[in-house]
């Protein structure tokens, strides 16, 4: 949503366009509310790489952990540009921010709808499934959109180098938004492997995307910092 004066606000309009993040923050809330009463004392918070449960949530975050999680994220990332210095950057990808604040929202509903459905008696390796899985979706949507970020503070892949120049900024986005998508193929393939691998591979995937992003931007700027007639500016 590009304003006449090129200024990124949170508006009506922008929360029209969010109805979709809008409506899933409001369905975690009621999943809460809903299932509180039935909840344990303690529910299942986390579990370790085998897949095991290694710590509890009292019965009220059990509940509302995820929906208060989700709308603090979910509000820092509408927000955030207006402290940003660069926020006239953002109406220039709005569609891609917007699908990626949704994408989020998105998967800590699912990870509440994995909590509560354990917490209640549902089968334990739900987890090792479907979580990778959600986290894998998740990489795919930000990579299909990381291309589209245009130079800013907040949002995308933010070391020294892209911060520094634009052009990095680029061109380190370009190579990024392939290689989140591999680390969320590899995290869609983890979901039907056993524990520990399911952990290992998806796990690694991201963070392999993520290392290789970082190491990809410094040597952008090595090559455009030594390149005759450019500087790193």
């Amino acid at each position: 949503m590009i304003h006449r004066e090129g200024r990124y606000r949170v508006d009506r309009a922008l929360v029209v366009k969010d109805w979709p993040a809008l409506a899933v923050l409001a369905a975690m809330l009621a999943a809460g509310v809903v299932f509180y009463p039935h909840l344990p004392d303690m529910v299942p918070a986390h579990w370790n790489f085998r897949g095991e449960v290694d710590d509890y949530f009292s019965r009220f975050w059990g509940a509302f952990a995820l929906p208060l999680l989700a709308a603090g994220i979910y509000l820092a990332m509408i927000y955030a540009p207006y402290i940003d210095p660069r926020r006239d950057s953002y109406v220039r990808f709005e569609g891609a921010y917007r699908a990626v604040r949704l994408g989020l929202v998105f998967f800590l509903a699912v990870l509440q709808a994995v909590i509560l459905t354990v917490a209640l008696g549902g089968p334990p390796d739900l987890v090792n499934r479907v979580v990778p899985a959600a986290l894998g979706l998740l990489m795919l949507v930000v990579g299909n959109y990381l291309p589209q970020a245009r130079f800013n503070y907040f949002f995308g892949v933010r070391t020294p180098w892209t911060l520094a120049s634009e052009e990095v900024w680029r061109r380190t986005h370009r190579f990024s938004g392939p290689a989140f998508v591999l680390g969320g193929l590899a995290a869609l393939a983890a979901a039907f492997l056993p524990p520990p691998a399911n952990f290992v591979v998806g796990v690694g995937g991201i963070v392999g995307a993520a290392l290789a992003s970082v190491v990809y931007s410094y040597l952008a700027f090595r090559r455009l910092d030594t390149a005759p007639g450019h500087g790193p500016g």
